[in-house]
Protein backbone atom coordinates (compact mmCIF):
# COMPACT_ATOMS: atom_id res chain seq x y z
CA UNK A 1 0.00 0.00 0.00
CA UNK A 2 0.74 3.47 -0.30
CA UNK A 3 3.21 5.31 2.33
CA UNK A 4 4.34 8.94 2.42
CA UNK A 5 6.35 9.79 5.95
CA UNK A 6 7.13 12.95 6.36
CA UNK A 7 10.35 14.55 8.21
CA UNK A 8 12.29 17.59 8.98
CA UNK A 9 9.81 19.78 10.97
CA UNK A 10 10.25 21.76 13.53
CA UNK A 11 10.17 25.15 15.50
CA UNK A 12 12.31 27.93 14.02
CA UNK A 13 12.98 31.78 14.40
CA UNK A 14 11.63 34.15 11.07
CA UNK A 15 14.09 34.29 8.33
CA UNK A 16 15.40 30.78 8.88
CA UNK A 17 15.32 27.75 6.96
CA UNK A 18 13.90 24.02 7.24
CA UNK A 19 14.28 21.36 4.68
CA UNK A 20 11.77 18.69 4.99
CA UNK A 21 11.66 15.28 3.49
CA UNK A 22 9.01 12.67 2.07
CA UNK A 23 10.10 8.77 1.85
CA UNK A 24 7.23 7.52 -0.32
CA UNK A 25 6.91 3.55 -1.06
CA UNK A 26 4.35 1.07 -2.05
CA UNK A 27 3.85 2.68 -5.55
CA UNK A 28 5.59 3.17 -8.58
CA UNK A 29 7.09 6.38 -7.15
CA UNK A 30 9.17 7.60 -10.90
CA UNK A 31 5.58 8.00 -12.52
CA UNK A 32 3.92 10.37 -10.53
CA UNK A 33 3.72 14.27 -9.64
CA UNK A 34 4.56 15.07 -5.91
CA UNK A 35 2.79 17.94 -3.82
CA UNK A 36 3.54 19.27 -0.77
CA UNK A 37 0.48 21.09 1.09
CA UNK A 38 -0.05 22.71 4.56
CA UNK A 39 -2.73 23.08 7.17
CA UNK A 40 -2.49 26.15 9.48
CA UNK A 41 -4.48 26.29 12.90
CA UNK A 42 -8.17 26.46 12.59
CA UNK A 43 -7.71 27.01 8.24
CA UNK A 44 -8.08 24.32 5.82
CA UNK A 45 -5.29 22.61 4.13
CA UNK A 46 -3.76 24.75 0.98
CA UNK A 47 -1.74 23.67 -1.80
CA UNK A 48 2.28 24.97 -1.28
CA UNK A 49 3.76 23.46 -4.75
CA UNK A 50 4.22 20.53 -7.17
CA UNK A 51 6.54 18.73 -9.27
CA UNK A 52 6.12 16.18 -12.17
CA UNK A 53 7.39 13.21 -12.16
CA UNK A 54 10.79 13.67 -13.67
CA UNK A 55 11.45 16.83 -11.72
CA UNK A 56 11.45 19.26 -14.79
CA UNK A 57 8.29 21.10 -14.19
CA UNK A 58 7.53 22.75 -10.57
CA UNK A 59 4.50 25.03 -10.01
CA UNK A 60 4.32 27.04 -6.33
CA UNK A 61 1.64 28.92 -4.42
CA UNK A 62 2.24 32.74 -4.68
CA UNK A 63 2.41 32.76 -1.29
CA UNK A 64 5.35 30.54 -1.14
CA UNK A 65 7.32 31.78 -4.21
CA UNK A 66 10.73 32.69 -4.54
CA UNK A 67 11.12 31.17 -0.47
CA UNK A 68 10.54 27.83 -0.92
CA UNK A 69 11.94 24.72 -3.81
CA UNK A 70 10.36 21.26 -4.37
CA UNK A 71 12.92 18.82 -5.51
CA UNK A 72 13.00 14.81 -5.94
CA UNK A 73 14.90 11.83 -5.96
CA UNK A 74 13.64 9.20 -7.82
CA UNK A 75 16.54 6.84 -7.13
CA UNK A 76 15.24 7.57 -3.42
CA UNK A 77 11.76 8.11 -4.06
CA UNK A 78 12.01 10.88 -1.70
CA UNK A 79 10.46 14.39 -2.41
CA UNK A 80 11.96 17.39 -0.77
CA UNK A 81 10.41 21.36 0.27
CA UNK A 82 13.23 23.88 0.98
CA UNK A 83 11.74 26.18 2.78
CA UNK A 84 13.90 29.57 3.06
CA UNK A 85 12.85 33.08 4.98
CA UNK A 86 10.32 31.25 7.00
CA UNK A 87 7.60 33.89 7.87
CA UNK A 88 5.16 33.22 11.24
CA UNK A 89 2.15 32.75 8.62
CA UNK A 90 3.82 29.81 7.24
CA UNK A 91 3.53 28.01 10.79
CA UNK A 92 1.32 24.82 9.83
CA UNK A 93 1.30 21.18 9.26
CA UNK A 94 2.78 20.02 6.40
CA UNK A 95 1.92 17.10 3.99
CA UNK A 96 2.98 15.30 1.66
CA UNK A 97 1.09 14.17 -1.08
CA UNK A 98 0.59 11.71 -4.30
CA UNK A 99 -0.85 12.44 -7.36
CA UNK A 100 -2.45 9.83 -9.54
CA UNK A 101 -0.93 12.30 -12.29
CA UNK A 102 2.38 13.08 -13.85
CA UNK A 103 1.72 16.72 -14.65
CA UNK A 104 2.70 19.63 -12.25
CA UNK A 105 -0.11 21.46 -13.60
CA UNK A 106 -2.90 18.52 -12.89
CA UNK A 107 -5.84 18.95 -10.24
CA UNK A 108 -5.31 18.90 -6.71
CA UNK A 109 -8.43 16.53 -6.60
CA UNK A 110 -5.45 14.10 -8.61
CA UNK A 111 -3.40 14.13 -4.91
CA UNK A 112 -5.48 10.78 -3.18
CA UNK A 113 -2.47 9.69 -0.90
CA UNK A 114 -1.57 11.75 1.79
CA UNK A 115 1.52 11.21 4.89
CA UNK A 116 0.56 12.15 8.61
CA UNK A 117 2.49 15.55 8.48
CA UNK A 118 5.08 17.16 10.00
CA UNK A 119 4.72 20.36 12.42
CA UNK A 120 6.44 23.32 11.63
CA UNK A 121 6.71 26.62 13.40
CA UNK A 122 8.19 29.93 13.21
CA UNK A 123 8.14 32.04 15.80
CA UNK A 124 8.80 36.08 15.24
Amino acid sequence: QVQLVESGGGVVQAGDSLRLSCAASGFDFSNYAMGWFRQAPGKGREFVATISWSGRSTNYADSVKGRFAISRDNAKNTVYLQLNSLKPEDTAVYFCAASTDYSAFGKISDFRSWGQGTQVTVSS
